[in-house]
């Protein structure tokens, strides 16, 4: 017996840190460089520039991978990664060995689509908007003067301490009341319908806020929930949704009526700063005051004036009497100066006239004169001067060619100055014209 425990192999005992340590020496060798495909859940940038998120399987029952992304190789991202994204991922598996975790230390990401979670809000998106439940024309505007407020959140939700400190601060004497329900989880949806439903029937806030903190896109789910959003379009009052951080949208933010980044910005936006609403009662009270002043003051000086006016009769007797006197006068000189505008009107038709008819004499003496140079060019006295002569036979017929000559003929010649008989000798015609002897 003790030859044969001599023979067995020694049981070796692992300290944590070098079983962690073999453990990140095996990983390390077998996946040195892998590519990872998965959705994105829980983003968050580090101030140090770190990323860190978790890349969940949605096809394979909700596997997660914890991951960590470090500044240099973040930098490298050409896109901006985001909640329910489907991402290609490369680089190693490692183990945390401060916490003994396994973590994907990543290289480099690239989009390999929008991912199952995404594009199921991005389906019901469009078919809630194409029934018109995110149209701006329905959205109503808010109070300016709130009396009370209402929230849909958790009781012990961070979210709700946000809004109380934020009504505290800005405006103490606005009512709050509180519609508790669960924010996360599947019984969500439910419980945030069924508690705007009774904010909605019992109509004692003025404006309804739901709220919510950050979270991953699985954990703001419930406010992705269909019968959620119907509720919040339906709600009687206008509702303002203040669900997770800046960069964080749900489709309950699309069909509320006003939309805040932080739970505490939907506080904000609901309620006016008592401060200010101060100073606009200070402001108007202090218009109305000089306003009713300057109308104390103009009737006072109205008063004042029928006053004095009463006081002294005979002031008013005179000015009607210089009003009288001046009417006279100017019933006096009225035939005048009608008789003065009449003498001035017909001389200036006079005028008007003699002028036309000098212009009318001028056309006449242009046209007989013009008419008397053309009948001077017709007058036969004219060509006889210019040495022709006229030639007629004893009836007076005149003789205009030579076809009408005849030897022996007796002829009468009118010339410029004088008449001549003469008797034909001889006729020779020409081509260009007859020549008598």
């Amino acid at each position: 017996m003790i030859e044969r425990a001599s023979t067995l192999p020694q049981r070796r005992v692992w300290s944590v840190a070098a079983l962690v340590h073999a453990v990140a020496e095996v990983l390390a060798s077998r996946f040195a460089a892998c590519t990872v495909r998965g959705e994105i859940s829980g983003f968050s940038r580090a101030v140090s520039g770190h990323c860190y998120f978790n890349l969940k399987d949605a096809e394979a029952g909700g596997a997660t991978l914890r991951c960590a992304m470090f500044r240099r190789a973040a930098s490298l991202i050409d896109f901006d990664p985001t909640e329910g994204q489907l991402v290609e991922v490369r680089g190693r598996l490692a183990v945390y060995e401060p916490r003994g975790e396994l973590q994907f230390v990543a290289e480099a990401m690239q989009r390999a689509g929008d991912g199952a979670l995404f594009e199921k809000f991005m389906r019901l998106k469009v078919a809630l908007e194409a029934e018109g439940l995110f149209d701006a024309a329905r959205k109503r505007e808010l109070p300016a003067n709130p009396r009370c407020l209402g929230v849909v959140t958790s009781l012990g939700a961070a979210a709700l301490a946000d809004v109380r400190a934020a009504l505290a601060r800005r405006a103490p004497h606005v009512g709050l009341i509180v519609y508790p329900s669960l924010v996360q989880g599947a019984g969500a949806p439910e419980a945030l319908v069924c508690a705007i439903a009774v904010a909605s029937a019992r109509r004692e806030v003025d404006v309804l806020l739901v709220c919510r903190g950050g979270g991953s896109l699985e954990d703001l789910w419930a406010f992705n929930d269909e019968r959620v959003v119907r509720a919040i379009a339906a709600c009687a009052m206008p509702v303002v949704c203040g669900i997770g951080h800046e960069t964080d949208m749900t489709l309950a933010d699309f069909a509320a009526d006003r939309r805040a980044a932080t739970p505490t910005a939907a506080a904000e936006l609901a309620a006016p700063v008592r401060q200010e609403r101060w100073l606009e009662l200070l402001s108007l009270a202090d218009q109305l005051s000089r306003r009713a002043q300057r109308a104390i003051d103009a009737r006072a000086q109205r008063l004042d004036g029928c006053n004095l006016r009463l006081s002294r009769p005979s002031d008013s007797v005179r000015q009607q009497h210089q009003r009288l006197a001046l009417l006279g006068m100017r019933l006096n000189l009225a035939p005048q100066r009608d008789g003065q505008l009449r003498s001035d009107r017909v001389a200036r038709i006079a005028q008007r006239q003699v002028h036309v008819v000098a212009i009318w004499r001028a056309m006449q003496a242009r046209r007989l004169e013009s008419l008397t140079a053309r009948l001077r060019a017709l007058d036969p006295r004219q060509v006889l001067a210019r040495g022709y002569a006229w030639l007629s036979d004893d009836a007076g017929h005149a003789i205009t060619s030579s076809a009408g000559l005849s030897p022996g003929m007796s002829v009468h010649v009118a010339l410029a100055d004088g008449v001549a008989d003469m008797t034909v000798q001889e006729v020779t015609t020409h081509s260009v014209g007859p020549t008598a002897r």
